[in-house]
C-alpha cells in the first residue's frame, strides 16, 4: 500500500506546478493509503463509510491538483470491500472520464486504477480469508468430531442398545420363569460379537494401530521392524481389508521364524492404497497359507489386486492394493481458493496489458516486476533479497540513461524522481505478486490442513470408540453372557443362587448402557473398587479363585476410571485367553502413583505366538494419554502378569 501511494506521490511534481500544490498532493495522497488503514486493522475506531467518505475526499482532491487518476482505484478498493459493487464501477469510470481531458493515455491510465482496486481488494479479502481459513480448523475439527460421535450412536444404538434393552427385559423374566434364560442367553451372544464386529469396523478406519500392532509382534519375536507411511487416512473400509492383510502377514512371518528384518510400507496415489511387507525370511508359498489366502481372496472381491513373490534379493513381498472409498471429512468453503486464484490470474492479465499499452510509447519498466515477484516466490529470501536488489537497481539505471521518451540525448538530464518512480514502479509490481501468490498459498494449505486436521479427528474418535466398546463393553458382556451360563446350570440344582447370579445380570446390563454411552461419546463413570468387586464375582463364576488386595484410597475420579478399564480388560483375557485357577488382583500406592497389578497362573508356555489383539495396545494407548505405563508379560515362574502405572 505504502508503494503504491509513493508511485502516486513521486509522479506529482511532473504533473503539479508549484511547490504548494505539489506538497498538497503528497499530502493528500497519503492520506488516501492512510484511511485505508480502517480496512487492515480492525481495532481502529470508527466508521468505515466514513473513512470511505474522506478517502474519496482525499483521492479526487488529489486528481484535481494533476496527480494521476490511478490513485481513485484506492477509493475503488474500499468500496469493493464494502460490497458496493456499482459505486466501484461508477469510480473507475469517472478515472476515465477526469484523464480524458489530459491529453494522456485514458485506457492506461483507467486500468492503474482498477488494477489498484483489484490489488488493495484481494490483499485485504484474502488476508481475512486466511485469518478465516485459520480460526475455522478447530470448529471444522469438532463439528467431524459430532458428526462421527452421532454417525457412531446411531450405528450401536440401533443394534447394541436393542439389544442391552433385551437382556434386560429377559432377565426379569427369568427371574420368574428361569426356562427362559437361553433366549437372554442368545442375545448376549449375538450382542457380543456385535460389539466385536464393530470394535473392529471402528479401528479399520486406520491402519495405524494395526501398525502398532505388528511392529510389536515382530520386534517381540526378534525381527527387525520398520514402517514407511505415505497413505492418508481415514481409509474406510479399505482399511479393514489392509488390516487382515498385515496381520495375515507378519504373523506369517513370525511364523516362518526364519525372518531377521521386516519393512511394513504403505503409499497412496489416485485414491488407491497399496500396502507392500517385505522380510528377508525365505517364504516361498506364502499365499497357501490360508488366513493369508482368505484375505487375498477379500482384496480381489473388493476390486483390489494381490500378489506375492520372492525377489531376486531373496526377500518375500506381500503387496495388496485397493481403492480408499470417499473420505468423509471436507471444508464447507472452497471459495476463498477460488477467490485468490481470480484475483490473481486478474492482477497478471492486467498489469501484462498495461505493459502493452505503453508499448508504443517504450518499455514500460514496471514489467521488471514479474521478475522480482518471481524471484521472491521461487527462492529463499537470503537468495532472493540481494537479486532483487540488483533488478531494481538495474531498472534505476535504465531509467536514469540517456534515452528518455522524445528528449534528444544531448539535452537528456537526470530525473531522480522519474527514476526513483521506475524503481518503485517495479517493486510494487513485483510485492503485488508475491503477496498474491503468498495468500493463495495459504488460503491452500490452510484449507488441506484444516481438512487433515478433521480427518484425523475423525480417526481418532473411531479409535476411541473402539477402545471403549472393545474395553468396556466387550467385558460387560463377556461377564453377562458367563453369569447367564452359570444362572442356567444352577436354575433346577440351586434356584436362588441362579436367581442372585440374574439379579446380577440386570444391574450388569444396566451398567453397559452407560458403557455404551460412553462409547457414543458420553461420559464413563467407573469405579475402581465397584470393579474390583464385580471382577472377583466374574472370576469366581468361572471358578477362578481371586485373591484380592486394594490399597489405592483417594483415588481421583479420573485415575479410578482409567484403572477401571485395564482392570476389565486384564479379567477379559483371563477368561478368555487362559486355562487360569488363580488369580491375584492387587493395587497399591507408590511414591509416584497408583499401581494395579493382576497375576494368573494360566499361561501355557507351549502355546505358538498368535496375531495380537486389540486389547493390550487400547490399553496402553488409553494409559499413555494420562502419562501411565503399562506392561504384560510371562513374569517367568509360570504366571503371566499385567502392570499398570499411573503417576500421581
Amino acid at each position: 500500500m505504502a508503494s503504491f501511494a509513493g508511485v502516486y506521490a513521486l509522479g506529482a511534481p511532473a504533473r503539479t506546478d508549484g511547490a504548494p500544490r505539489v506538497a498538497v498532493a503528497i499530502v493528500l495522497v497519503a492520506a488516501v493509503c492512510a484511511l485505508h488503514l480502517v480496512w487492515l486493522v480492525p481495532r481502529i475506531p470508527g466508521s468505515r463509510w466514513a473513512a470511505v467518505a474522506a478517502q474519496a475526499a482525499c483521492a479526487y482532491g488529489a486528481v484535481a491538483l494533476g496527480t494521476s487518476v490511478g490513485v481513485l482505484g484506492f477509493v475503488a478498493g474500499s468500496l469493493m470491500l464494502a460490497a458496493a459493487w456499482p459505486a466501484a464501477v461508477a469510480v473507475l469510470a469517472s478515472a476515465a472520464v477526469l484523464d480524458a481531458p489530459r491529453d494522456g493515455s485514458t485506457a492506461d491510465a483507467t486500468l492503474s486504477a482498477l488494477l489498484v482496486g483489484l490489488v488493495v481488494y484481494g490483499l485485504v479479502r484474502l488476508a481475512d480469508r486466511v485469518d478465516d481459513t485459520a480460526a475455522a480448523r478447530l470448529p471444522l475439527t469438532m463439528a467431524a468430531v459430532s458428526r462421527e460421535r452421532l454417525r457412531i450412536a446411531t450405528e450401536l444404538d440401533r443394534g447394541l442398545g436393542e439389544g442391552l434393552a433385551t437382556i434386560s427385559a429377559g432377565g426379569r423374566r427369568a427371574l420368574d420363569r428361569p426356562e427362559r434364560i437361553g433366549d437372554v442367553l442368545d442375545v448376549a451372544r449375538r450382542s457380543l460379537n456385535d460389539v466385536r464386529a464393530a470394535a473392529a469396523d471402528f479401528r479399520s478406519m486406520s491402519l495405524a494401530p494395526e501398525v502398532a500392532a505388528a511392529r510389536a509382534l515382530l520386534e517381540a519375536a526378534g525381527v527387525e521392524a520398520e514402517v514407511r507411511s505415505g497413505h492418508r487416512e481415514p481409509l474406510g473400509p479399505a482399511g479393514a481389508l489392509l488390516a487382515t492383510v498385515l496381520r495375515e502377514a507378519v504373523t506369517d512371518v513370525v511364523r516362518g521364524d526364519s525372518a531377521e528384518r521386516c519393512v511394513i510400507e504403505t503409499s497412496e496415489s489416485r485414491g488407491v492404497v497399496r500396502l507392500r511387507v517385505v522380510n528377508d525370511g525365505v517364504r516361498t508359498a506364502a499365499e497357501g497359507e490360508e488366513g493369508l489366502a482368505d484375505a487375498a481372496e477379500r482384496v480381489r472381491e473388493a476390486g483390489g489386486t494381490f500378489a506375492t513373490g520372492l525377489g531376486g534379493d531373496g526377500r518375500f513381498t506381500v503387496e495388496a492394493a485397493i481403492r480408499a472409498a470417499k473420505r468423509p471429512v471436507t471444508t464447507s468453503d472452497r471459495n476463498a481458493y477460488r477467490l485468490s486464484v481470480t484475483l490473481l490470474a486478474a492482477v497478471l492479465a492486467g498489469f501484462a496489458l498495461k505493459g502493452l499499452l505503453q508499448a508504443p510509447s517504450g518499455l514500460w519498466l514496471g514489467l521488471a516486476g514479474f521478475l522480482v515477484g518471481g524471484l521472491l516466490v521461487a527462492l529463499p529470501h537470503r537468495f532472493a533479497v540481494p537479486l532483487v536488489a540488483a533488478v531494481i537497481t538495474g531498472v534505476g539505471a535504465a531509467a536514469a540513461g540517456p534515452f528518455r521518451g522524445d528528449v534528444p540525448p544531448q539535452e537528456a538530464g537526470p530525473d531522480v524522481a522519474a527514476t526513483v518512480n521506475s524503481m518503485i514502479s517495479a517493486l510494487v509490481t513485483g510485492l503485488v505478486l508475491y503477496g498474491l501468490v503468498r495468500l493463495t498459498r495459504l488460503v491452500r494449505d490452510l484449507r488441506v490442513a484444516g481438512e487433515e486436521l478433521a480427518r484425523a479427528a475423525t480417526v481418532q474418535e473411531r479409535l476411541r470408540a473402539a477402545r471403549d466398546l472393545h474395553d468396556l463393553l466387550g467385558h460387560s458382556l463377556a461377564a453377562i453372557l458367563l453369569k447367564c451360563e452359570l444362572a442356567r446350570r444352577l436354575a433346577e440344582a440351586d434356584p436362588a443362587r441362579a436367581r442372585a447370579e440374574l439379579t446380577e445380570v440386570l444391574a450388569m446390563a444396566e451398567r453397559a448402557q452407560g458403557d455404551l454411552r460412553a462409547a457414543t461419546g458420553g461420559t464413563s463413570a467407573l469405579v475402581l473398587d465397584a470393579e474390583v468387586a464385580s471382577a472377583r464375582s466374574v472370576l469366581a463364576a468361572a471358578g477362578v479363585e481371586v485373591e484380592v488386595d486394594t490399597g489405592h484410597a483417594g483415588l481421583t475420579a479420573e485415575a479410578s476410571a482409567v484403572l477401571s478399564v485395564v482392570l476389565r480388560e486384564a479379567v477379559t483375557n483371563v477368561l478368555r485367553h487362559s486355562a487360569a485357577r488363580h488369580c491375584a488382583i492387587v493395587t497399591a500406592r507408590d511414591g509416584a502413583g497408583v499401581r494395579l497389578t493382576v497375576r494368573n497362573d494360566g499361561l501355557d508356555p507351549r502355546a505358538r505366538r498368535t496375531p495380537p489383539g486389540a486389547g493390550i495396545g487400547n490399553l496402553t494407548t488409553r494409559l499413555a494419554s494420562h502419562n501411565g505405563t503399562l506392561s504384560a508379560r510371562a513374569d517367568g515362574n509360570g504366571d503371566f502378569r499385567l502392570d499398570a502405572h499411573l503417576p500421581a
